[in-house]
C-alpha cells in the first residue's frame, strides 16, 4: 500500500524536529519544553548559522562599511 505525498507530507510535519517524537499541540512544532530549549539553544549558538560569503572578502558589520566610533 503506498501512501500518498499529502499524508506523508503531513505525517512528518506532526514530529517533533529535535527527537522525532509526535508533537503536543502545547508546544508545537515540538513535542515538549526541553526540546523548544534545545531548538532555541542550537539557534544562540549559531548551530543554525547561513554560511555568507561577501565578493570582495570582507566581513559584513552590523553598522555598515564603517563601525568605528568617533
Amino acid at each position: 500500500m503506498q501512501i500518498s505525498k499529502a499524508k506523508a507530507k503531513k505525517a512528518r510535519s506532526t514530529s517533533c524536529p529535535v527527537c522525532q517524537k509526535s508533537v503536543v499541540q502545547a508546544f508545537r512544532p515540538f513535542c515538549s519544553k526541553r526540546c523548544a530549549d534545545v531548538d532555541l539553544s542550537r539557534w544562540l549558538n549559531g548551530h543554525y548559522a547561513i554560511p555568507v560569503t561577501e565578493e570582495d572578502g570582507t566581513i559584513p558589520t552590523p553598522f555598515g562599511k564603517d563601525n568605528s566610533e568617533k
